[in-house]
């Protein structure tokens, strides 16, 4: 105790300065014990130790006293609970005090007579030591008798270790901060710290609203840092619903936020705001984002600031500041990758980290596969993935309709020129979706051309089905395809909406409610396509049912004709893979059955198990082919004319 605070750590001087003040408090208890046993009159009180100084930053407990406003009798009262324990010989002086030598704990009794400056408030309910659970009272005792226990997350503080409570860390999670932002994060970051430094306490609320939830956590871990505070996430669902769970949820985020001291940002994600995650919103004090793809309606002040994923010039520099010297030999792939997939600021980072970890060069295939795999949308409820296996050699179409789709896909490869270096995204959002009308009967090749050109462009391929997309309650339909292009835009995925009859018409003329609504949703959908920074499609097999306005905002129409029998030949020629084994076939004359190509794909894949039911050696005759037609004719309710088969066998 001799040696002077100022050649010990921080913790040592803090380790001293709690001995030196247990010393004091037992000097209280021995003096009431000595007047409980001899008397008041002839009892003289030994003078308290003299504390080591104080520790510079101040002990622990000075600063929770400080933090929590405590009195010096509510802070020595905590220090007692502390003391109990931690030091053996002050809980048997509280023991030795009680005249109970087998009860160690603190009652508030005792406190009021051992202690000095007592006040009978010290306990009130909305005193910190009980409004913030620094002590706990004991059930099924008077408010004197019942034992105290000081708090574990307190004990650990006054020790010098100021860690988040445990009960919390199974839902807050701590953001540690960005390691890069894009260039307009860093400015609405700027921005918002200035702005907070102006507000007076309680600080407003900070809706970060948009589409970039990692963006937005970097961007309040920027703001938190700037003002001296840990930043910890809470998602939307890990909030309990209303009763105990959640008051203790708020209560124990109040007191951290004054420890640590914590900033919370609450990520909502594009659900709206539930019952709990209101009540949160409206009253938790500190530094609050909540963050959300839009903004909510509070009753509390509030600041809004959009934090979207950031615009591809700024990916490119992202990309080319992760990447460093690679990025030089990389310039063409750099702009096909940040025209392609929105990725935020933090997603660019980890899989520039990722492709550096291989250890071989960085190559644009490599590039390209890790960002597809990385913003793989999770559309499993409302969407069916298909993996691509046509090429373009295996479309049959007249060459107007292949040109068309050249074009589709050039454009997909050449947006970042067009709309960043060429200027035509200043002009606003609106259009610069790549979006097309595929019209046919069915069979006729419009999966399989969206096939193709997901292939050729190396995107994900998505089919929705229109049908079972649409809702007949209001709003369902619009709340399905926002969740659909909501999760498919970070990666640009192709998506494919099929049986659009489902949802197009000819609804221009509003007739009535529905008519009303069915128009709603069908300029949402076309809305969001114009807006979407992918390749999306829509399928019908009838193009009338469509209304010409309705395709005026779609940017191709292609149609898909039904083959003539010189193109269905080329399909016949191409249906069988190499590997199946036929014998005399003649696509002459299979081409005269009058069917599409779906339906040609069905009969060569019938054909081909029913060749392989007559034995190993047999190959696929026309006679296989016969019977497979005769399947496909009665599934489809079509009987067969006589000169589309003369000549099979």
């Amino acid at each position: 105790m001799s040696q002077s605070t100022t050649n010990l750590s921080w913790t040592e001087a803090n380790q001293a300065f709690l001995v030196a003040e247990f010393a004091r408090l037992k000097s209280y208890l021995e003096s009431r014990r000595a007047t409980r046993d001899t008397g008041p009159e002839s009892s003289v009180p030994a003078p308290p130790p003299i504390p080591p100084p104080a520790p510079s930053p101040p002990a622990a407990i000075d600063w929770v006293s400080d933090v929590f406003g405590l009195s010096p009798f509510e802070r020595d009262l905590l220090l007692l609970c502390a003391g109990v324990e931690m030091d053996a010989r002050l809980a048997a002086a509280c023991a030795e005090a009680q005249g109970q030598f087998q009860r160690a704990c603190v009652t508030f009794g005792l406190a009021l007579a051992a202690l000095p400056e007592a006040h009978w408030s010290a306990l009130a309910p909305t005193r910190a030591l009980r409004r913030f659970r620094l002590l706990e009272l004991q059930a099924g005792h008077g408010l004197s008798a019942a034992p105290l226990r000081i708090d574990e997350r307190i004990l650990h503080l006054l020790a010098g270790i100021n860690l988040l409570d445990p009960r919390l860390a199974g839902r807050l999670q701590f953001s540690p901060g960005p390691e890069w932002l894009a260039e307009q994060h860093q400015g609405a970051a700027d921005r918002m710290a200035r702005m907070l430094q102006d507000q007076h306490d309680p600080p407003p609320v900070v809706q970060l609203c948009g589409d970039d939830a990692p963006g937005q956590e970097d961007v309040a871990a920027f703001v938190a840092q700037q003002s001296g505070r840990q930043l910890f996430i809470l998602r939307a669902e890990a909030v309990p619903a209303a009763g105990p769970d959640l008051e203790e949820l708020e209560l124990l985020w109040r007191r951290e936020a004054l420890l640590l001291p914590g900033a919370l940002v609450i990520q909502c994600g594009s659900e709206p705001l539930s019952p709990s995650v209101r009540h949160l919103a409206e009253r938790l004090p500190g530094l609050l984002f909540l963050a959300s793809r839009e903004p909510s309606r509070l009753e509390r002040a509030c600041i809004r600031v959009d934090v979207n994923k950031p615009p591809p010039p700024e990916q490119k520099v992202l990309w080319q500041k992760v990447l460093g010297p690679t990025a030089a030999g990389l310039n063409g792939a750099l702009d096909a990758v940040a025209a392609q997939f929105r990725l935020s600021a933090r997603t660019i980072v980890a899989t520039g980290r990722l492709l550096d970890d291989t250890g071989g060069a960085v190559v644009p295939p490599a590039l390209w596969e890790a960002c597809r795999a990385w913003s793989r949308p999770r559309l499993s409820d409302l969407a069916q993935r298909i993996a691509p296996s046509a090429g373009w050699d295996d479309l049959v179409l007249p060459e107007s309709q292949k040109q068309a789709l050249r074009l589709i896909a050039s454009q997909v490869r050449h947006r970042m020129k067009v709309y960043e270096t060429w200027g035509f995204a200043a002009r606003g959002p609106r259009g610069l979706g790549v979006s097309a009308l595929f019209t046919g009967e069915s069979g006729t090749g419009k999966t399989m051309a969206a096939e193709v050109l997901a292939g050729d462009l190396g995107l994900d391929l998505y089919r929705i089905d229109l049908s079972s997309v649409v809702s007949k309650y209001i709003g369902e339909t619009e709340k399905n395809l926002k969740q659909v292009f909501d999760a498919a835009e970070e990666g640009g995925a192709l998506l494919l909406f099929d049986e659009a009859d489902a949802l197009f018409g000819k609804r221009s003329d509003v007739k009535d409610s529905h008519d009303r609504y069915a128009n709603i949703e069908v300029s949402y959908l076309l809305q969001r396509m114009e807006a979407y920074q992918g390749l999306a499609i829509l399928t019908t097999n009838l193009k009338s049912a469509m209304d010409r306005a309705f395709q005026r905002r779609l940017r191709f129409a292609v149609n898909f004709p039904f083959p003539d029998a010189g193109q269905r030949e080329a399909i016949w020629r191409r249906i069988f893979p190499a590997q199946t084994p036929t014998r005399d076939l003649n696509y002459t004359r299979l081409a005269q059955l009058n069917v599409a190509g779906g339906n040609i794909r069905n009969i060569a894949l019938n054909a081909a198990f029913l060749a392989a039911e007559d034995g190993d050696e047999t190959a696929v005759r026309m006679a296989h082919v016969a019977r497979a037609a005769r399947l496909e004719a009665e599934k489809v309710e079509r009987p067969l004319a006589e000169a589309e088969t003369r000549g099979w066998v």
